[in-house]
């Protein structure tokens, strides 16, 4: 009798568990605000997140968020540990030969930022932070080969090290790094230089979701859901609670 009441108690806990599973799970950051950043209940919040969510309402999908460390988050989506990934990042050829990608659902250039007053021809001799693996790491080596760069596993930690003097300048998108730093107490003192850098071949097509090659219909349908809130002025609702203009771009 035990072992019976034990198999049916495992059996409806199996079967609670995959009614409450949700549908998609989404990879994310959790480490670039304002687009996704960790909140002190454990939670992540950010454009991103909010982006995510708009576009699983969309698409009927219950949705959960996982957050990933941006050195593994392409690896979590090839493992199948995730679904997506919304996780700010761009379209690039280089990404395209691994995974897919849906239409862009926001483009924002790059920037240098530094001490108040520095230029780009202070970059001789510097080091600039950059996150890991990203396109700004790209951009530096192919357009900058001869300043220094040092490697990150996020953008919070280059910004420590920008602060405490180790290192020199970062480059990273130009949103990200005005309201992630710039307009905090942390970022007082510092301001971008140079100019606004958005070169196809590095910084690609703007920032789309990733998908597996093969989810082509999860892809197809991400790309319709990035329309439909914007037709719907969702994606404007979310946008102004972030930003003062509209970072789709053009």
């Amino acid at each position: 009798m035990k072992k019976t009441l034990c198999a049916a108690a495992m059996t409806f806990a199996t079967l609670a568990g995959a009614a409450s599973a949700a549908d998609l799970k989404i990879c994310v950051e959790g480490a670039y605000p304002p687009f996704s950043e960790t909140a002190t209940d454990g939670s992540v919040v950010g454009f991103d997140i909010d982006i995510a969510n708009a576009l699983c309402a969309d698409m009927g999908k219950s949705c959960e968020m996982l957050k990933t460390d941006w050195d593994g988050i392409i690896p979590a989506l090839l493992e199948r540990k995730c679904d997506a990934i919304i996780a700010s990042m761009s379209i690039t050829e280089e990404r395209k030969q691994v995974i897919d990608f849906s239409g862009k659902y926001y483009n924002t250039p790059g920037r240098f930022v530094g001490k108040d007053g520095m230029s780009e021809d202070d970059l001789s001799g510097k080091t600039v932070g950059v996150q890991r693996g990203t396109i700004h790491q790209a951009f530096m080596e192919g357009e900058f080969p001869d300043v220094e760069l040092k490697l990150y596993g996020s953008q919070d930690e280059v910004y420590l090290d920008l602060v405490a003097g180790r290192i020199d300048a970062s480059m990273a998108d130009s949103i990200a790094q005005l309201d992630g730093f710039l307009n905090t107490e942390a970022g007082d003192g510092f301001g971008f230089f140079g100019g606004s850098y958005s070169i196809p071949k590095y910084h690609g097509d703007g920032a789309g979701i990733g998908v597996r090659k093969a989810d082509t219909e999860l892809r197809d349908a991400f790309s319709t859901s990035i329309s439909n809130i914007r037709t719907s002025g969702e994606y404007e609702t979310i946008n102004s609670k972030y930003f003062a203009f509209d970072i789709y771009g053009g």
